[in-house]
């Protein structure tokens, strides 16, 4: 069932409690109408790799450990020293809401007497909101307190929330809190408390997001991006073990072939000559691509931390390593798919994506349909004027009759095209005959290389007439004819296609030709009655 969503939007502008409380006897209570399509289910790739980095990282005896992820402006000065500014120009800061005072004026009492008549529980009022300005209640309980305490109904209590302006015009307050914008970021508040907890060397890892306000957004450049992050505290330890390190991480990912760069301009919280960056060739456009960073965090951050010890640090796109991997040029594309990425259906799953529309729902009316089906196929090339009888007797309580009928002379009891099967081939969906097809190039094509649905026009309509036969018993009509004459659509045959295949077919300018000459009858009749 399908949502009226223009419907839905125009009611909401007009008045948005009345729509979203009425919205609610859209959704069905009782029945069981769903299971589980267990065939669907997959893993994205992004989480499969984290899943690998997990157990290499792990199996060379490193100690998962979660890192924080609010990073406050204090630690940023702390690692990077003079270089803060630069630094805090790419991170994300984050903001609240200020819970302001909500006095309630005599004219906001009349006001919600108007809704609530009678109220005049204004101490309580003034208790939930002095309350929920004090953090004691959370903003997705107000409404509910309100209701409790107030003895008032949901709508009533959003009513009086929507009253105060202040509600509706709320602006946030940014804070000294970050999102991080570098693991390293959340690294050192570990390793200052690890230092008590842990004998050296201390080998720890994290594989998480981290959040960068990028000048742009492009095919290497995401918000959001996935790292796989280590870090080795110990009392002796050099650039060479690094880069060894590195190497053999990189080795069990599949990359042979890397490539080191120290980098000319060293980070602050690094130590000057210790950073390097890691390259990987791509395979699709033989550019070098940057997949990862490391190096020696700076004596001096260290200090701000009180860490007297040397620490390397890895960390390494996961987002840059699946391009390598897939040969994909656009980071958007393994992310974000649904969104970047044009959708591409093969002709198997454009075919799945095909099926009867309004089917039988009775056992009764599921096996007319295969009768119907079996006795047009039988008697499809009789001469007309004549009909068939294709069941007589009991049907859901009652005794009907039904027939497939052509009364015109000189034809056939069913048109040629009622045979035809579905068909999927480079996308274009095409009805193509049981006979007749050979000389035509393009059907002939269809019918030796494309996907067959296992579909035919009678099926579909052999299932639409019981279906309609079941609805004349139910409502105690006497007679129901039930005729299709030239299919032009796949709606006109009592065919569906769901939108991901009809979206492909109309942004690839494929074609959907299911037209054909079907004619037949079915005549349904109580007797006895």
């Amino acid at each position: 069932m399908k949502f009226d969503i223009d419907r839905l939007k125009e009611k909401s502008e007009k008045d948005y409690e009345s729509a979203w409380k009425e919205s609610g006897e859209l959704i069905k209570k009782i029945g069981k109408l769903f299971s589980l399509e267990r065939e669907k289910g997959s893993l994205h790739p992004l989480f499969e790799l984290v899943q690998e980095f997990r157990e290499i990282l792990s199996s060379l005896g490193f100690q998962e450990t979660v890192v924080p992820a609010l990073i406050e402006r204090d630690e940023i000065r702390k690692q990077y020293g003079p270089e803060t500014p630069v630094i805090l120009d790419r991170v994300f800061f984050l903001a609240g809401l200020d819970r302001s005072d909500l006095g309630i004026s005599r004219e906001y009492l009349e006001k919600i007497r108007e809704e609530v008549p009678g109220f005049d529980d204004l101490g309580t009022l003034k208790k939930i909101f002095r309350r929920y300005k004090k953090g004691e209640i959370a903003s997705d309980d107000l409404a509910e307190v309100m209701m409790e305490e107030l003895g008032i109904g949901e709508e009533q209590a959003s009513y009086i929330l929507s009253l105060f302006e202040s509600f509706k015009n709320l602006e946030p307050i940014p804070s000294d809190m970050t999102l991080r914008s570098h693991t390293t970021a959340g690294w050192f508040q570990v390793l200052q408390e690890m230092q008590f907890r842990e004998p050296l060397p201390v080998q720890l890892f994290t594989v998480g997001p981290k959040y960068r306000r990028e000048q742009k957004l492009d095919e290497t450049h995401l918000y959001r991006s996935w790292t796989a992050s280590l870090v080795i505290m110990a009392e002796e330890i050099s650039l060479e073990d690094g880069e060894e390190i590195a190497r053999e991480i990189l080795k069990k990912m599949g990359f042979g072939e890397i490539e080191f760069k120290t980098k000319g301009a060293t980070s602050k919280y690094y130590a000057p000559g210790s950073e390097f960056e890691i390259f990987v060739e791509h395979p699709e456009t033989g550019e070098e691509v940057e997949i990862g960073n490391a190096g020696f965090y700076s004596p001096v951050s260290l200090a701000n931390y009180e860490i007297p010890y040397p620490v390397f640090n890895l960390g390494i796109g996961l987002e840059r390593i699946l391009m390598i991997r897939t040969g994909e040029k656009d980071i958007r594309h393994l992310v974000y798919s649904y969104r970047y990425k044009d959708l591409e259906l093969s002709d198997n799953e454009i075919s799945r994506m095909i099926s009867v529309k309004k089917k039988p729902t009775t056992d009764a009316g599921k096996k007319l349909a295969k009768k119907i089906e079996k006795i047009a196929r039988k008697c499809r090339d009789k001469p007309s004027p004549c009909e068939f009888q294709v069941f007589e007797g009991n049907f859901n309580g009652k005794e009907i009759k039904v027939e497939l009928f052509e009364p015109e002379e000189n034809t056939k009891l069913i048109g040629p095209a009622a045979f035809n099967q579905i068909y999927v081939n480079e996308g274009n969906i095409i009805g193509v005959p049981s006979e007749g097809w050979e000389d035509d190039e393009f059907l002939q094509k269809a019918r030796k290389k494309g996907t067959p649905t296992g579909i035919t026009y009678i099926k579909a309509f052999a299932n639409l007439a019981a279906l309609k036969i079941e609805e004349m018993v139910r409502k105690g009509k006497k007679k129901e004819k039930i005729r299709k004459k030239i299919i032009e659509s796949l709606n006109n045959v009592n065919l569906e296609i769901e939108r991901p295949a009809r979206r492909y077919i109309t942004n690839h300018n494929k074609k959907i030709d299911v037209r054909g000459p079907m004619f037949i009858t079915v005549i349904a009749e109580q007797i006895n009655s």
